[in-house]
């Protein structure tokens, strides 16, 4: 049975019946915009329409001129460029985008991923010096590398240059931000001048890459060849975006946008492999199929084994050797789902939870360290407590954490940095390596520092809808509107309705594998319609015939036969 929720209902906004008009939509989606303080016409325009122009001007970010035009000089002189990126898909599609834009551009790199296992996250000084000691002459980080002081000190000590561009946080001491000594530091947060401090790391990439492109022609435009590559490498960086979970707001909605239009006719071999594998041919993708269908594949590759052959796929491979590793992901994906399965059994066999209960930390030697993350995902699901997973072998311990709103899980790690040998990460994700000998501390520093600061109402997981809603307002045609208010995602979400004093007609009718999943028959006045309600079947002796309830609902069209008509996904249920 679902947790309790707290429901938030907003009141109809002052302004909704003269939006409706002017857009010509319905109440309900005027509603959904103005929720998401979007209320001047040409907002509404931007929103509904997002447009390439709307991207900002790439020289805006912190350290990215310098950056662009020493990539550029790195290309006029032929030197030997590596990108040093991280292994999940945001690391795998910013590395990707970075190498084709400089082979578009006429010269060439090579690319690096650190083995998640073996080197962990991040620039390693002994990766560093390996790739110096093999003729490196510029290293380019990507989607890492903000923390790493060492590895910017190895560089420097050898006379290479290093160009870290990141979107994490840094360290802070005393209050001051602790940065490497690097070439030069591309952040969308350093310097507070740049409009989107939301960018994931591919979106650091592309805009990256967009400058390198204005380097080598000495002005703002960019060549014709390499204003296409643009337009088809917002299929990766969409992939990222959505991947990495950032807000899908502003520059990062219309790379999405742009990105999931661009995926099903994108030229690169591997993305079209990536694509069959996942059976999408032919298929107009959104943000789920990102999500839970192309991203697991990639991310299954570092997890499981080594992200350099995701890399390959996306960069060097022929059309065979592109569909050869897309079918090796594949393969990985369902191991990774099958350890995934056996570690949450295990860890919910750990969790001891009570009212009293504000953080979850959980280890255990032989866990994968691949899949930690994910399982910390899961139980953050399940409990709504900021959990940490910790893989413990062989004397250290490879943790992975997942938050909740309104708790900084970098800051929290920063409070236990003298328990730590490294950690990193944000606000909602973060990674740490802990001595197995100090795991017990770490649990109790952070589990108190979580008793400190997280409140009861943050710990009642706060379920946002958008408004109320008579049955008779949920049409085909409403659902449509709301459709293009997509994609939808981590700032963007699937618009949630409130359906108040809806009956019972029938005994609910248990569907799925397992019979766990509930497919209801509501009626409202004269009005009657279907909703499914998975993962409610406990509740089903609770549903009888003549019960008034409210639902907390996303609509959508159901199609069978041929046929389609509206039906209500249930996210949450009061009687």
């Amino acid at each position: 049975m679902q947790p309790n929720k707290r429901w938030t209902v907003p009141p109809p906004h002052p302004q909704v019946h003269e939006l409706a008009a002017r857009l010509k939509v319905s109440t309900l989606t005027a509603q959904v915009l103005l929720n998401r303080g979007i209320s001047e016409p040409q907002q509404c325009e931007e929103f509904l329409r997002p447009s390439l122009k709307l991207l900002h001007d790439p020289a805006l970010m912190h350290g990215l001129t310098r950056a662009a035009d020493r990539i550029a000089r790195a290309i006029r002189d032929r030197e030997k460029i590596v990108i040093y990126g991280d292994y999940d898909v945001d690391g795998i599609t910013a590395t990707s985008i970075l190498w084709h834009a400089i082979r578009v551009l006429g010269g060439e790199a090579q690319s690096y991923i650190p083995h998640r296992i073996d080197e962990g996250y991040g620039l390693n000084p002994e990766a560093i010096n390996e790739l110096i000691d093999n003729g490196s002459q510029l290293i380019i980080s990507v989607d890492c590398g903000v923390t790493a002081t060492s590895s910017a000190q190895a560089a420097a000590d050898r006379n290479v240059d290093l160009i870290i561009t990141d979107h994490h946080e840094w360290h802070v001491e005393n209050g001051e931000p602790v940065l490497p000594a690097a070439y030069e530091i591309v952040h969308p947060r350093l310097g507070g001048k740049y409009p989107n401090p939301h960018l994931c790391g591919a979106g650091v990439a592309f805009k990256v890459a967009w400058g390198v492109g204005q380097a080598m022609t000495g002005g703002a435009k960019v060549s014709e060849d390499f204003k296409q590559f643009l337009m088809h490498a917002t299929a990766l960086a969409a992939l990222g975006t959505i991947a990495d979970v950032v807000p899908l707001v502003g520059e990062n909605r219309v790379l999405a946008s742009y990105g999931l239009k661009a995926l099903p006719e994108c030229k690169l071999l591997g993305v079209q492999a990536l694509i069959k594998s996942s059976n999408l041919t032919g298929k107009n993708l959104d943000a789920y199929d990102v999500g839970f269908m192309l991203a697991p594949r990639l991310n299954a590759c570092g997890r499981m084994g080594h992200a350099a052959m995701a890399v390959e796929m996306l960069t060097t491979a022929t059309a065979e050797k592109a569909v050869e590793i897309a079918t090796y992901l594949d393969q990985q994906n369902r191991t990774r789902q099958a350890t995934e399965k056996e570690i949450l059994t295990e860890a919910l066999d750990q969790v001891n939870f009570n009212d009293d209960c504000r953080a979850i930390v959980l280890g255990k030697e032989g866990w994968h360290p691949g899949v930690i993350g994910i399982v910390a995902s899961r139980i953050v699901d399940r409990f709504h407590r900021p959990t940490i997973m910790i893989a413990l072998n062989n004397g250290t311990g490879s943790g992975s954490g997942r938050s909740i709103a309104g708790f900084h899980l970098a800051n929290a790690l920063d409070h236990c940095h003298d328990l730590l040998e490294t950690h990193g990460g944000h606000e909602m994700a973060a990674g740490l390596k802990v001595q197995t000998a100090k795991f017990q501390d770490f649990r109790s520093r952070f589990c108190d520092y979580a008793k400190s600061v997280l409140t009861p109402e943050l710990l009642l997981r706060e379920l946002k809808l958008e408004c109320e809603a008579p049955l008779t307002a949920i049409t085909g045609p409403l659902v449509q509107e709301m459709e293009r208010l997509g994609p939808f995602g981590h700032g963007n979400r699937k618009p949630l309705l409130c359906v108040r004093g809806l009956q019972l007609t029938s005994v609910p009718k248990r569907v799925g594998k397992t019979g766990n999943h509930l497919q209801l028959l509501l009626k409202q006045g004269q009005s009657m319609m279907k909703a499914i309600a998975f993962n409610y079947g406990e509740m089903f002796e609770l549903l009888t015939p003549g019960k008034t309830i409210d639902l907390a609902v996303e609509p959508t069209i159901n199609e069978f036969n041929g046929r389609r008509s509206v039906e209500l996904t249930v996210k949450d249920l009061q009687m």
